[in-house]
C-alpha cells in the first residue's frame, strides 16, 4: 500500500501560506545553522511552505556579505546531502530553490552583545514580522533578549516580534526561572516558542496521533493493564568534537529534561480537550508536574571507556579532546521515576540515554501485564513473552506490537510473535531534519508544537535532586550501558529490551 500527496515532497501536511516575514538568526555562521536550519527553510520551500515575502537578516561576526553567506552554506549542504547518516540528506539538492530561499539574505557583522547591531537592526526591520533565532550557546539567551527588549525591537506596534530559544533552557531549576524571568520581563509568554527538535520529528509527532484517534489504544492505556515504560535513546557515537561543551552538560542536562521528557509526555499524557496550543501544552505540564522527584536510590549514571563501534577501537570518554583526565561528565543516564496521578500510579517508568552504546535506537516501549495465571504452557517469566507496544522513533521508524500466537504443530505450544508498521512502507521517504514543521508553526503563530515556561519548570523540578555532579560507573563503549542500569530493573524482576 502506498500513498501520495499532492505536491511532490511535500510531506508536512501544511499548504497555508504564512504571512510574510523576516528570520534574524543570531549565530548564523555555527554549526546549527548549518547543519539543521539552512537545510530546514530548504525543505520549506520545497513544500511551498515559506512565505512568499520570506527575508533572512544573518548576524555574526565574520566578514562576508549576505550571498556569499549563502553561497558557502550551500556547498556544506550539497556535502551534508550526500551523507545518508546526517540529519539532512537527500537525493538531490536545487540550487534553484536555495538561492529562492536566500535571494534577499542581508549580512550583518557585528558583536550581537554591543549595542551597534541592535540598532542596525531597527532600521533594517522597521514594523514588519519578525522571528529572532538564538542560534547561539545558551550563555547568550539573556542578553540577547534584554538588548532586543531594550532597544524596542520586540514591541509589537504593527507587525508580530517572536522569540526562538534552543534547549537547553538553563542548566538546573534555579537557572531555568533565572533565564525565564528575563524573556518574560522583555517579552509576553505569547512571543517565546522554546524550540525542542524532538517535538519536530513525524514519528514523534505521530505517538499523540496514535493514541488518540484510535479506539483501540486508549480502554488500556492506563496502569490497571500496564506493567511498565520503557523510553530509551541509545546512541553509537561519543562526544566528537564537542568535548569541551559536553564536559559542562552531560547527558543528563543535554538528553532527560528536554528530549526524554518530551517522549514521556506524549506517552503519558491524558487527552487534550482540544488541538489549540494552551491545552496541549497544559496536559504536558499537568503530567511533569505528576512526576515524583527523583532520588539517588533510583538514578544511574555512566561514562564510557574505550571499546569497538560496528568493528572500529574508539577511546575512552576522558580520552576525547577537550575532556579533562579525571572528567565525572555523565555520558550515560538511567532512572526509574513514577507518575503520581490516577492512570499511572504505582506503573514504573524506566527512562535511559547513552553515547557508545551497542546501537542507534530511540523508541518506547509500552509492557503490558501478564495474563493472570499461565493457562497454556508458557515461560511467564520470559521477557520475550507477553505484550509489547513499541514505538520505533529512530532510525527506524514505526510502531510494533509483540504478542503471543501458536506455534504451527500438534502441541499447544506458543511463540512471541509481531506485527509491525513502519513508515517508510506507507508514506513516501523525503528530507526531513525535525526543524520544518516547527519553523513552519512559529510562522503561522502555532504554540502547540513549543515548551512552555511551565513545563520547562516541572521537568527541571523532576530531577533537581540528581542533577548535581557524581562519580559515574564505567562501562564498555559497544555495551548497553553500566551493570547498575540493569540492576535498577532487575531489583524490580525486570530487564530492560535489548537496543538494536
Amino acid at each position: 500500500m502506498s500513498i501520495t500527496t499532492d505536491k511532490p515532497g511535500n510531506v508536512f501536511g501544511k499548504s497555508a501560506e504564512p504571512p510574510p516575514c523576516k528570520l534574524v538568526i543570531f549565530g548564523a555562521g555555527g554549526d546549527l545553522t548549518r547543519r539543521l536550519l539552512l537545510p530546514s527553510l530548504y525543505d520549506l520551500a520545497v513544500a511551498g511552505s515559506l512565505p512568499a515575502d520570506f527575508q533572512i537578516i544573518a548576524v555574526d561576526r565574520a566578514e562576508q556579505t549576505g550571498q556569499g553567506w549563502a553561497a558557502r552554506l550551500f556547498s556544506l549542504a550539497e556535502q551534508d546531502a550526500k551523507d545518508p547518516s546526517a540529519e539532512f540528506s537527500c537525493p538531490h539538492l536545487d540550487r534553484a530553490v536555495w538561492d529562492k530561499v536566500t535571494a534577499n539574505a542581508r549580512y550583518l557583522s557585528g558583536d550581537f552583545t554591543q549595542d551597534d547591531v541592535y540598532a542596525t537592526l531597527q532600521k533594517l526591520l522597521g514594523g514588519d514580522n519578525v522571528i529572532f533565532y538564538f542560534a547561539v550557546a545558551a550563555r547568550f539567551f539573556a542578553g540577547i533578549a534584554a538588548s532586543l527588549g531594550k532597544n524596542g525591537l520586540l514591541r509589537e506596534d504593527r507587525g508580530y516580534r517572536r522569540l526562538i530559544i534552543e534547549k537547553p533552557f538553563g542548566h538546573d531549576l534555579a537557572s531555568a526561572r533565572e533565564l525565564d524571568d528575563v524573556l518574560r520581563a522583555q517579552a509576553q509568554e505569547s512571543q517565546i516558542y522554546r524550540i525542542d527538535h524532538f517535538l519536530g520529528k513525524e514519528a514523534n509527532q505521530g505517538i499523540m496521533i496514535a493514541r488518540f484517534s484510535n479506539v483501540l489504544f486508549e480502554p488500556i492505556w492506563r496502569r490497571e493493564y500496564i506493567d511498565h515504560v520503557q523510553i530509551t535513546a541509545a546512541e553509537t557515537i561519543g562526544v566528537e568534537q564537542r568535548g569541551a561543551f559536553y564536559e559542562h552538560t552531560g547527558a543528563l542536562r543535554d538528553m532527560v529534561p528536554n528530549h526524554l521528557f518530551v517522549l514521556l509526555s506524549l506517552i503519558a499524557m491524558e487527552p487534550p480537550s482540544s488541538l489549540s496550543a494552551e491545552a496541549v501544552r497544559q496536559e504536558k505540564t499537568r503530567l511533569l508536574q505528576a512526576i515524583r522527584p527523583i532520588g539517588e536510590e533510583d538514578y544511574v549514571r555512566g561514562q564510557y571507556g574505550a571499546g569497538e563501534i560496528e568493528g572500529a577501537t574508539v577511546p575512552a570518554y576522558h580520552d576525547e579532546s577537550g575532556v579533562a583526565p579525571d572528567s565525572q561528565t555523565e555520558t550515560f543516564v538511567a532512572m526509574k521515576l513514577f507518575v503520581d496521578n490516577w492512570r499511572w500510579g504505582g506503573v514504573p517508568f524506566y527512562l535511559r540515554t547513552g553515547k557508545r552504546m551497542s546501537g542507534r535506537r530511540t523508541e518506547i516501549n509500552v509492557v503490558f501485564k501478564k495474563p493472570p495465571y499461565a493457562l497454556f504452557n508458557q515461560d511467564m517469566d520470559d521477557p520475550r513473552n507477553g505484550n509489547v507496544i513499541r514505538f520505533l522513533l529512530d532510525p527506524v521508524r514505526g510502531v510494533s506490537i509483540n504478542f503471543d500466537a501458536k506455534q504451527p504443530g500438534l502441541e499447544e505450544v506458543i511463540a512471541p510473535v509481531s506485527s509491525r508498521f513502519l513508515y517508510d512502507d506507507f508514506f513516501r521517504k523525503a528530507p526531513n531534519v525535525g526543524y520544518e514543521a516547527l519553523l513552519y508553526d512559529c510562522m503561522s503563530g502555532n504554540q502547540m508544537l513549543f515548551q512552555s515556561a511551565a513545563t520547562i519548570e516541572a521537568a527541571w523540578t523532576a530531577i533537581d535532586a540528581i542533577v548535581r555532579p557524581g562519580a559515574p560507573a564505567f562501562y564498555r563503549a559497544g555495551s548497553e550501558g553500566p551493570d547498575e542500569a540493569a540492576s535498577l530493573l532487575a531489583r524490580d524482576g525486570r530487564s530492560w529490551l535489548p537496543v538494536g
